[in-house]
């Protein structure tokens, strides 16, 4: 099994994709990336920890390839507006991964590189070394699946699951 953590905007929305993703066995909410320790959401929504919201999925690489999981990352949100996605406008909701080995790393970047040519503009995922990841309160844990019909499941959420099913069927439970 292999764990990335991986920070695409407000956790939720990674969240529900990688939760319906074949050979994802764990999908953890959280925080990483700040200088506050023991943060809670209403600190890190403050902007003032560093913290980023992130998701640590772990998968067995001989269900799903791990490019394939990061591909799916890149293709779930938009990696060039800094420190926002859509509507959540904050260095929490940066595009980020945190790396835990060199290996990672180079994956990582080879990851960004590979989806540039996706996006018109520069991605700006930043690639950094994993500090402690701080798992979040249990109400974000598994949220779409807890409040499919809330307004921002519907909105924000529901596209995005979209989008998956409409490039990684293959990978996706029915």
């Amino acid at each position: 099994m292999k764990t990335f953590i991986l920070g695409g905007g407000c956790f939720w929305c990674l969240d529900a994709v990688y939760q319906k993703t074949k050979g994802v066995s764990s999908v953890v909410s959280g925080y990483i990336g700040g200088h506050f320790p023991d943060p809670d959401y209403y600190s890190v929504c403050s902007g003032m920890t560093g913290h980023a919201e992130v998701v640590a999925v772990t998968f067995d690489e001989e269900v799903i390839p791990q490019d394939v999981v990061l591909d799916m990352f890149f293709a779930l949100h938009d990696p060039t507006t800094l420190n926002r996605q859509g509507y959540d406008v904050g260095t929490q909701y940066r595009s980020s991964m945190f790396y835990l080995t060199e290996e990672e790393r180079t994956l990582f970047e080879t990851a960004i590189e590979r989806n540039q040519e996706l996006w018109n503009a520069p991605i700006v995922t930043e690639v950094a070394r994993a500090s402690t990841f701080y798992p979040a309160e249990e109400f974000h844990q598994d949220y779409y699946a807890k409040n499919p019909d809330a307004g921002y499941c519907h909105v924000i959420i529901n596209p995005k699951l979209a989008k998956a099913r409409k490039y990684y069927s293959a990978w996706l439970i029915a």
